[in-house]
């Protein structure tokens, strides 16, 4: 299949004109093709990040294709050397593509932000932080009423992650969440606003989970990557059934 065929799915679960709309709030992203390596593939690897690990697993499966999450290229490239961009170097070497879907996978309907809830309880959302013309990022849910603990491990079973700081001591009833590196002062603010007593997210600076605390919120702060593989791999799954080829998440356990 063509690259450009496997693209135009992508952009139709998960729009990348919202990466545009989400960089007019103000953030910075470099969504979609981002390598074009000029040829077909037979499968497809989805990798959270662009990885030596994960080009060594696609070139293994015989796949000319990587769907990633975070941009495989951020800012400008000056060079493309095996020292300095050695991922990006054996993606050349081997012909491979790469997309990325960030910001507007973070966002779209049925997104990484939207999983986040669900696997946390949530059914759908009461507020929007930031919305966009289809979905949005940070949500407030109502969730079953639970312990903090009990709370926590079930995310923590449900994510598949040992790796989590929680604090607080208040009952868990309306849930705040942000995948990825969303705890902020105005994530703070739109949780508390919406009446939630417990922020999830992740990457949290000491200051700002004093803050939060301070001001009587439960803070449950993942791995950035276990707060998005969980969406990314459900999102995997809609593209693998859109366009029958075969597909595989690679999964880097150091981050989980």
């Amino acid at each position: 299949m063509q690259i450009r065929e496997i693209y135009a799915m992508i952009d139709e679960t998960a729009p990348f004109v919202l990466s545009k709309e989400y960089m007019q709030l103000g953030m910075h992203d470099n969504s979609g093709l981002l390598l074009d390596c000029g040829r077909e593939t037979a499968g497809v690897l989805f990798a959270l990040d662009l990885t030596v690990e994960a080009v060594a697993e696609a070139k293994k499966r015989g796949f000319h294709l990587i769907v990633t999450h975070h941009p495989a290229i951020w800012d400008g490239v000056m060079r493309i050397t095996p020292e300095e961009t050695p991922a990006l170097f054996d993606c050349v070497k081997e012909g491979i593509s790469v997309i990325s879907a960030h910001l507007n996978l973070d966002a779209a309907d049925g997104g990484i932000d939207e999983s986040l809830m669900l696997g946390l309880g949530g059914k759908k959302p009461l507020a929007v932080m930031e919305k966009l013309s289809c979905g949005g990022y940070g949500r407030v849910y109502d969730v079953e009423p639970c312990t903090l603990s009990a709370f926590a491990a079930r995310a923590g079973k449900e994510f598949r992650t040992d790796k989590l700081v929680v604090y607080g001591e208040r009952e868990v009833r309306r849930v705040a969440s942000f995948c990825g590196g969303g705890f902020s002062g105005q994530a703070i603010t739109f949780a508390l606003e919406n009446g939630a007593d417990t922020l999830v997210t992740s990457d949290g600076k000491h200051h700002i989970v004093l803050d939060a605390v301070e001001r009587g919120l439960n803070v449950l702060l993942f791995t950035h990557y276990a707060s998005e593989i969980y969406g990314f791999t459900r999102f995997a799954e809609t593209i693998k059934n859109k366009i029958g080829l075969p597909c595989a998440v690679f999964t880097d356990r150091r981050f989980l």
